[in-house]
This record gives C-alpha cells, structure tokens and sequence, in this order.
C-alpha cells in the first residue's frame, strides 16, 4: 500500500511539473512602426503589450510566444491622423480591437539570435512572418530584439494608395520578468 502511494505521489509531482508554465510578465514594451508615405517617413507606436512568453532556448520546440495589442493604442503623435487609422480605412478599431501574433516554430541562428515563425492576425487576416530576433538574459530578466516587414495590403490596412507605401517596418523591444 505503502509503494503505491509513493508511487502515486511521484507520479502526481511529474506530471504537475511537466506541464507546468513559467508565467511571465512584461515589464517594458515598445512596438514601434515606420511606413513612407508622400515620400515621407511616418513613425508610429502601439502600447499595451499583452504576452504569454514561453521561451526557453534550450528547448526551442517547446517553446511559444502569444502576443497583442489593442488596435486602439496606436499613436503618431497626430491626432487626426491617430483617428483616420483607427477607422475603417486602416485598422478599423471597432470591429478588430487586437493584433495578434502566435509562434509557431523558432530555430536558433548563432549567440543571442533566433528567427520565429510567427502567424501575425491583423483585421482577421493571417499570415506567417519570419521574425528575426535577439534573446538575452540577465538574473530574471529576459530581452528580446527583433524588427520585420509586414505588406500592409496583406491584412487590407489602407487599401489601395499610390502615396503610401506597401511594406512598413515594425520593431520590436520587451523585457520580462522570468521569475
């Protein structure tokens, strides 16, 4: 009776920490973009970062990274034009109030640089970015460094325009906290 308690016990520890998540919490976040338009650069922000980061660079496959940001937090310093881009033109607030991304793989390049398979969600369009990137830790502490390119007509932001351009930039900085 003894042994099959014990056993039960050890049985219930593995398998409790076995599929246990290390809960994570962004403490600094900054996702910033920059598109031409008229010629002219335009740089923007969008705030409240909301993430669930699972990654462990000693075990990539089991690794994961969700993310999103309220449509509604973007910010160009131009009120008039903050609003055009939450309407129905660009990313139409109302109906999509997030951007997501969800990973679906990682692989590991040289030191501190990863590239994830990411499916990027924007106005209920998904499509899978490449996003190279940089991990580092210090103490509880883990960073992460990574910028790509998005068409913007892949997710219907903006229609059809001959002064914006197609392809905008998007950086992207976070600190967690990983324990």
């Amino acid at each position: 009776m003894m042994k099959k308690i014990y056993f039960a016990t050890i049985l219930a520890f593995l398998v409790t920490n076995s599929f246990a998540q290390i809960k994570t919490t962004v403490t600094k976040s900054a996702i910033a973009f920059k598109i031409k338009n008229m010629g002219i650069t335009c740089t923007g922000v969008f705030n409240g970062l909301q993430a669930d980061v699972q990654f462990k660079p000693a075990d990539l496959a089991g690794s994961s990274i969700i993310a999103s940001v309220e449509t509604a937090t973007v910010n160009t310093d131009n009120e008039m034009r903050d609003n055009h881009l939450k309407s129905a033109d660009y990313f139409d607030v109302a109906t999509y109030p997030k951007i997501t991304l969800k990973s679906v793989s990682f692989k590991h390049k040289s030191g501190d640089n990863y590239t994830g398979s990411f499916n990027v969600t924007i106005k209920d369009k998904t499509k899978l970015i490449e996003v190279p990137f940089t991990y580092t830790e210090k103490g509880n502490t883990a960073v992460f460094n990574g910028s790509f390119k998005v068409n913007r007509k892949d997710f219907g932001v903006g229609g059809n325009s001959m002064v914006l351009a197609d392809e905008a930039t998007v950086t992207v900085n976070v600190e967690i906290k990983t324990s």
